[in-house]
């Protein structure tokens, strides 16, 4: 197994907002930072509740996967993170659409106080190269 590594970034998705790469490659594996409801043109985030930011999430960890080569369908684990948990099903309901067809990622959901700019969901993914 080598040690290197190699950032993944791509204007499809938001760029970092932090000290960070939207994923980097090591080990043929594609860690992806958490992504946010951020759209990628104007770094705003996506109006609407928590459903159109849960699809603009998905949107941006699909860019990032594609920019490495990858997929959400190559996806082996993947963490939701939850202003609120009553917005699991919601969320639940979306995310899965991705996975339509193929075997869906291990995960975990979890509700945090708060999640960066105020938005109501977080996700990161782990995915094979």
């Amino acid at each position: 197994m080598t040690n290197e590594r190699q950032a993944v970034s791509t204007l499809n998705a938001p760029s970092a907002i932090g000290p960070y790469h939207q994923a980097i490659i090591a080990g043929g594996m594609v860690h992806c930072s958490g992504q946010i409801a951020l759209d990628p043109v104007s770094m705003e985030i996506v109006e609407g509740g928590v459903a159109e930011q849960t699809v603009q999430v998905m949107k941006n960890l699909e860019a990032v996967l594609e920019a490495a080569g990858s997929s959400l369908k190559r996806a082996v684990r993947c963490t939701i993170f939850l202003a609120d948990m009553n917005d699991f099903g919601v969320v639940n309901e979306i995310y899965g659409r991705a996975f339509e067809g193929v075997e869906p990622p291990a995960r975990a959901t979890v509700e945090v106080s708060r999640l960066p700019k105020d938005v109501r969901v977080e996700i990161d993914c782990l995915a094979l190269a």
